[in-house]
């Protein structure tokens, strides 16, 4: 005669079951956008009554904002780190690394989704300071790196934050096509947001690429 054992359900702290159901907002965001957040869908992606999820969030605007929030702030901590001892690089070096894998397949995912957030903010007031939020942090944490790379000698430029703007519209611009499936540009226009990036900071052509053993 079998026999089976309930399974004993965790306990979580309220702060642990708020994370748990903004990382997992985030997830159906990157894969399946915004739209797919729904308090019943992140109830079945938990294993969780919908009622759990709207104690944490009434409005599911407000998870919606949170959802988009988390997966920015987690790519522009992957993409541009702040410089510490644990990233020792020159600021060249680490805004070589960041074009690498700001262009790189692994970005597609988060490209479509601030593609999505900007649409979606138009009509939704809670996401549209998300999406304001997120845009301000990219320009500070760039701009901070071009400042530290003027100030060591390895940028040349009079207004860091205006070089980090401009830059920033250039991969975006390339994100928008990408995302459209027009991700096959000759070489030149492919390298078009590292070609501004050396041109806004006194860099030699290529100075920018990857390294070879990267």
């Amino acid at each position: 005669m079998s026999s089976s054992v309930p399974r004993k359900r965790i306990r979580k702290s309220p702060a642990q079951r708020r994370a748990e159901i903004v990382e997992s907002a985030a997830s159906v965001a990157l894969n399946e956008g915004l739209e797919g957040i729904t308090l019943r869908r992140i109830g079945e992606q938990l294993d969780v009554r919908p009622g759990l999820i709207s104690h944490y969030f009434p409005a599911v605007e407000e998870l919606v904002a949170e959802a988009f929030s988390s997966a920015a702030t987690g790519e522009l901590d992957t993409l541009l780190p702040i410089a510490g001892e644990q990233d020792p690089d020159s600021p060249v070096r680490r805004l070589s690394r960041f074009f690498a894998d700001a262009t790189g397949d692994s970005y597609h995912a988060v490209s479509k989704l601030w593609i999505n957030a900007r649409h979606l903010s138009r009509y939704r007031p809670v996401l549209r300071e998300r999406v304001a939020a997120q845009e301000a942090a990219w320009r500070e944490r760039l701009a901070g790196l071009i400042q530290e790379g003027v100030a060591r000698g390895e940028f040349r430029t009079g207004d860091p934050y205006v070089s980090a703007i401009r830059i920033i519209v250039v991969i975006d611009g390339l994100a928008a096509h990408a995302n459209t499936g027009n991700a096959s540009h000759p070489p030149a226009v492919s390298r078009m947001a590292i070609t501004t990036a050396e041109t806004e900071l006194g860099l030699r052509e290529g100075e920018l690429d990857p390294p070879a053993d990267d």
